[in-house]
């Protein structure tokens, strides 16, 4: 299968991500993972010796995601940016069911050397973070969410939106982009970021299926340090309800709301790299 509308438009959306890793900001080196699903991408930056993390991004997402945050995040951390299967990147383009996404990180860790790691994920990247964290405690040291998916309730509304501004080529991606990043950050790096995003679902044809939403009880289950970031003003899902669920769940998670931020979320970095640096030593 292909994730992208022409071979021509996958070229494309390759060439513009190898430019912005050109700007990766510290040290860093590349690897392929071997994986039963296929090749998986990664960049990995950090001291050799500091706790791993792996680093997972939303839909649409490639390891570019984490260029404004990684200075922040590898100063004492060995942060593994993978691209998922099925996303755009430079990882196998199969897409595998959700639920088989627990097995693929299984190969990623084996293939980079790791018996376990912290997961920080955002967006749909958080819920396979999540699920990780659930289906194999055993190998997640700690956890650190971003805007997950899995949590809160899907927003509708929005989805009808994007599926009316589609229908105007590039004046409706940006409209839809506009929705989904109200109350981010605007800075040069972020904007760059956001336009390569804008160029990317020009040619990638994203997940469409409902993401499953984990109940209480599943969350319950968590038995690693938790430390999860919520924007109030998310338009695709209830991050309000999540926070509040998060806290009846995991009451000595770190949960944090933060009321004038959406989906793309400002100023969790510092507060994530701590955690996970925290959670290492204890």
């Amino acid at each position: 299968m292909t994730v992208y509308r022409s071979r021509e438009g996958a070229e494309l959306v390759r060439q513009r991500y190898d430019a912005l890793l050109g700007h990766w900001p510290v040290p860093s080196e590349t690897r392929t993972f071997e994986t039963r699903v296929g090749a998986t991408f990664a960049v990995v930056s950090g001291p050799v010796d500091a706790p791993p993390v792996v680093a997972l991004q939303g839909s649409g997402g490639t390891a570019a995601h984490w260029l404004p945050d990684v200075e922040t995040l590898a100063k004492d951390l060995r942060i593994h940016a993978v691209d998922a299967p099925g996303e755009p990147g430079r990882t196998v383009e199969a897409r595998p069911p959700l639920g088989a996404y627990a097995g693929w990180l299984d190969d990623v860790l084996d293939a980079a050397g790791l018996a376990e790691a912290a997961f920080l994920g955002t967006s749909l990247g958080g819920w396979w973070a999540l699920d990780y964290a659930l289906t194999r405690p055993e190998r997640v040291t700690s956890l650190v969410l971003v805007n997950p998916s899995g949590i809160g309730r899907r927003r509708v509304a929005p989805l009808v939106k994007f599926a009316a501004y589609s229908l105007f080529g590039g004046w409706g991606r940006r409209r839809s982009l506009a929705m989904v990043a109200k109350g981010g950050p605007a800075d040069p790096g972020r904007r760059a970021l956001g336009e390569f995003t804008l160029a990317t679902f020009e040619h990638f044809k994203p997940r469409l299926a409902a993401i499953p939403v984990f109940p209480a009880e599943r969350l319950r289950e968590l038995a690693m340090p938790v430390q999860a970031h919520f924007g109030a003003r998310d338009v695709l899902l209830d991050q309000r309800d999540a926070a509040a669920k998060l806290r009846e769940a995991r009451p000595g998670a770190d949960v944090r709301l933060t009321e004038d931020a959406g989906h793309f979320l400002p100023g969790w970095a510092e507060a994530a790299a701590a955690f996970l640096a925290g959670s290492a030593t204890r």
